[in-house]
């Protein structure tokens, strides 16, 4: 069994790249389908958000027993395979999304093992997001991990990772400070409108979408004294549920260019493929607002609002990359709340790593009690023929219970005498723990 985590993210890629390779639900069971087709795979988790793209993978290599150069032929194989499978990824990631192999390679990220259980479990405390400590990640990764279980494609390995990840996060956020000051996308972007407009209250915002990013954004708004909000959603129902939490109201997507006028804050994220807002409506309504200036901010990968929006005079366009200055101000609070995490995440990853190796045991101890087994069953026969023959009980019981201790430490007492004869004091000293004895010269 083999951990391979394939990804890009704000770090390594910019928003242009990042929408390029991004999953909208509707495609993600064909992805998977895809990615598990794919040789050796056996278990898939695609994770997708604004500011990450990640295809988790448990691989079934094949493994020898023999060492090359003094290392384990098994780990120098795995190296080899885990190697040739970031090439396979890399390269079908490129081909779903028909985007350039090389530009792809060069701002992706491969982890494998515990490196990809540590990634992961950063990630699910929001320790590698864009805003550290966001709790938002969790939600999405728990869905994604969800998608994966629907479609079975989640099995004993990928199945445990994921679950241990869970667990460290609920952890980090219950014993540590990480998630206390209200530090988030949607409050980068409502801290980013109190640096441009002067007085929030007396302004009105179009919401676009009705996720849980804008269920922020309109909840801080709404903090920040701002009554007059505007949510425009592909469902009038759900826009008209979310607009009344805060005091305003809510209308349909093609409703837009009529509430675009009236609009001093544009705030949107929503899952389209396509930009829902392009250059010219936005000219129509600033023309129409003689010129009064509009904050555009696009929280979305792929972008809702077209780039060319920020050619505008009086639009002043921000998307999701742009915001990050104003996060980087609002998480200097949280970076010792971030240590602790971290130390918290190393432990879960130590745990990890020594549940995998008691698991390492498991078939060597089956191995080892099925012998055992065989050599009861054998002596047993052999003691029953000899009650059959009318043999005396005692003497049966000797040779059964003389014929089982013999055969259990036959084949050990031999390997024992080799490895003296060698010089191999490691092994007769791990006998001597294995079996607690002590050493009688």
């Amino acid at each position: 069994m083999a951990l391979v985590l394939a990804g890009i993210n704000h770090n390594t890629a910019n928003v242009a790249l990042r929408e390029k390779v991004a999953f909208p639900p509707e495609i993600v069971a064909k992805a998977i389908e895809q990615l598990s087709g794919l040789e050796n795979v056996e278990e898939v988790v695609i994770v997708s958000t604004c500011n990450r793209t990640e295809l988790y993978l448990s691989l079934n290599l094949a493994t020898d027993p023999q060492t090359v150069d003094g290392r384990p032929a098994k780990e120098l194989g795995q190296e080899s395979d885990l190697a040739d499978t970031q090439s396979i990824v890399i390269n079908w990631l490129a081909h779903f999304h028909q985007v350039d192999v090389d530009e792809l390679q060069g701002c992706s990220y491969f982890h494998w093992q515990e490196d990809v259980v540590r990634h992961l479990m950063k990630v699910c405390c929001g320790l590698d997001s864009m805003v550290l400590g966001e709790p938002q990640i969790l939600g999405q990764i728990k869905s994604s991990f969800a998608v994966s279980k629907e479609l079975d494609v989640i099995g004993v390995n990928l199945g445990k990772v994921f679950q241990e990840a869970f667990s460290i996060a609920k952890e980090v956020r219950t014993d540590t400070a990480i998630g206390e000051n209200p530090v988030s996308v949607a409050y980068a972007a409502v801290t980013l409108a109190e640096r441009i407009f002067s007085d929030l209250p007396s302004l009105s915002a179009l919401l676009i979408g009705a996720g849980r990013t804008i269920e922020l954004v309109a909840r801080h708004l709404n903090e920040k004294g701002l009554n007059n909000i505007v949510v425009a959603n592909r469902t009038l129902e759900r826009a008209v549920e979310l607009g009344s939490k805060f005091a305003g109201h809510g209308v349909l997507l093609s409703d837009i260019p009529q509430q675009l006028v009236k609009a001093d804050i544009v705030v949107s994220s929503t899952n389209s493929q396509l930009p829902l807002l392009g250059k010219g409506a936005v000219e129509n309504a600033i023309k129409h607002r003689r010129h009064k200036p509009m904050l555009l901010i696009d929280l979305a990968v792929p972008r809702d609002i077209e780039a060319e929006v920020g050619e505008i005079p009086d639009a002043y366009l921000y998307c999701i990359d742009d915001i990050s200055s104003v996060i980087e101000d609002n998480v200097k609070s949280r970076a010792e709340a971030a240590s602790e995490a971290h130390s918290i995440i190393e432990r879960g990853v130590s745990d990890y790593q020594s549940h995998v190796r008691s698991l390492n045991a498991v078939s060597t101890l089956r191995a080892f009690r099925d012998k055992a087994e065989d050599i009861r069953t054998t002596e047993m026969d052999k003691a029953m023929r000899a009650l059959e023959k009318g043999e005396s009980v005692e003497v049966i019981l000797d040779a059964l219970a003389r014929g089982i201790t013999n055969k259990l430490i036959h084949s050990p007492t031999v390997k024992m005498k080799h490895a003296s004869a060698e010089g191999r004091d490691e092994l007769l000293e791990l006998v001597q723990e294995l079996f607690d004895l002590e050493n009688k010269q």
